[in-house]
């Protein structure tokens, strides 16, 4: 059953193309916020400000790979997609769009915990060294 429902006239018979269309744009972004939790501390560096918008966002993308959670995002895309008159799938973004390319094998807790960890390690660094140096800047 869909997580979402549109009621008429907006059906799934009448505009499936624009359900397809909305489940393509949450599937953008849901890739973008992956980069950006990713790489977005490499941004900082040079615009310091999005430091605002980047630690709430790695500090959520570590939390869903290290509980094991899903995106809210999933669920969104997968109801759109249903909508539109495609076939949903079970598990999260990366088990279904990436693990079928980086991970051959499956995506295992183990590398689900290796990637939460990654992220928390990478981003210290960066922030680590940021903080290091604006104190010198100061002294």
């Amino acid at each position: 059953m869909p997580l979402l429902t549109i009621p008429y006239p907006l059906s799934p018979s009448i505009f499936p193309m624009l359900y397809r269309a909305l489940a393509d744009a949450v599937l953008l972004v849901h890739l973008a916020f992956i980069l950006f939790v990713a790489l977005g501390g490499f941004f900082v560096l040079r615009w310091h400000w999005l430091a605002w918008l980047h630690v709430p966002a790695a500090l959520w993308g570590a939390f869903i790979e290290l509980s094991g959670g899903i995106c809210p995002l999933t669920p969104l895309e997968v109801s759109l997609r249903q909508l539109g008159g495609g076939i949903g799938y079970e598990g999260g973004f990366i088990e279904h769009y990436v693990t079928a390319w980086i991970y051959p094998e499956g995506l295992s807790r183990e590398i689900q915990l290796a990637i939460g960890a990654g992220v928390l390690v990478i981003n210290a660094l960066i922030y680590g060294w940021l903080v290091r140096n604006r104190r010198r800047e100061v002294t």
